[in-house]
């Protein structure tokens, strides 16, 4: 256990350090704007403590908005994708995840990428329409969810490729 608490915590730093020091200078064409920091979610175990998680990805969330001087947007993204999750799970994996058996390294690639691109799209759209904020805005809101959800899956899928242990 203490093993996994130190893993966790070294993937959370590493995140947020990549996030804000890197990512965050990335604006190609004013609308794809990685954000690499959902991998923790998207990955974290899912047979651990629910308000744990929910705290989690609040702190990272909450971490990334003090950085970025965002006001909040992102730790709202990150707890609405937390919380919606295991409606998310049981849709892409059915009865592996009724019965706590899934381990993400072990499901077959096409569940994962939609898995992926569903929880991506929505943490994108709730934080673009969050920042943006103007429902007139909303075709600027879809353009800046559409292309950074794409290269932010793109990114995901190949961070969890590459950094993937091997058993």
């Amino acid at each position: 256990m203490n093993n996994n608490v130190l893993s966790y915590s070294v993937q959370f730093i590493v995140l947020v350090l990549a996030q804000v020091l890197v990512l965050n200078n990335i604006n190609f064409l004013g609308f794809i704007n990685p954000y690499l920091y959902v991998i923790f979610i998207l990955l974290f175990p899912i047979n651990n403590n629910r308000l744990v998680f929910l705290m989690l990805s609040f702190a990272l969330g909450l971490t990334i908005d003090i950085f970025s001087d965002s006001g909040g947007i992102h730790a709202a993204a990150a707890l609405t994708i937390t919380f919606i999750r295991p409606l998310v799970l049981k849709f892409c994996f059915g009865s592996v995840y009724e019965h706590n058996t899934i381990k993400f390294k072990n499901v077959d690639f096409g569940a994962k990428v939609i898995y992926f691109v569903i929880l991506i799209v929505i943490h994108h759209f709730i934080l673009f329409a969050l920042e943006i904020f103007n429902l007139k805005d909303i075709i600027l809101v879809l353009q800046k969810t559409l292309f950074s959800s794409i290269f932010t899956s793109i990114l995901c899928l190949i961070a969890t490729i590459l950094f993937s242990r091997k058993t």
